[in-house]
């Protein structure tokens, strides 16, 4: 594989925002990786009347109390440790620090992901068996 190629990959990485990619010509294996993308902020409008801001602070309030976990790395999630055992958490599971809510497998490694603080599962944000990168959403706990 030439420069020329690596660059045309590293191009294709940058548009799609992939964070890796791997690529096998004969008995050769190229795996290119980069950081997740950062996120751009959109600049919100200020709220018009003071009455508006009081209507949306019970919703505001509620948002800040889940916390999102997210992947440590890229992988395939799993909800259960084994195909037909139960999952490890479900909605509305309460949840302590350090307890184990799910595993993302990595080049055949099982790392599970844990707690890391005590709350009750609000939503599980991917399925089993689905790619994810780093970064992405797992769950949200509400504390």
């Amino acid at each position: 594989m030439n420069e020329a190629d690596i660059r045309k990959y590293a191009e294709l990485m940058r548009e799609l925002e992939l964070t890796g990619l791997e690529i096998t010509e004969g008995d050769r294996v190229v795996r290119l990786e980069r950081s997740a993308p950062e996120t751009v902020q959109v600049p919100v409008a200020p709220a018009a009347p003071a009455a508006s801001a009081a209507a949306e602070m019970p919703a505001r309030s509620a948002a800040e109390s889940l916390v999102s976990v997210t992947s440590p790395l890229v992988g395939v999630f799993y909800a259960s440790p084994a195909e037909n055992a139960a999952p490890y958490v479900s909605v509305g599971d309460r949840v302590t620090k350090g307890q184990t809510l799910c595993i993302v497998e990595a080049m055949k490694l099982m790392n599970e992901v844990t707690a890391e603080e005590d709350g009750v599962i609000a939503e599980i944000c991917v399925v089993n068996g689905q790619v994810v990168e780093y970064g992405t959403e797992l769950f949200r706990i509400r504390r």
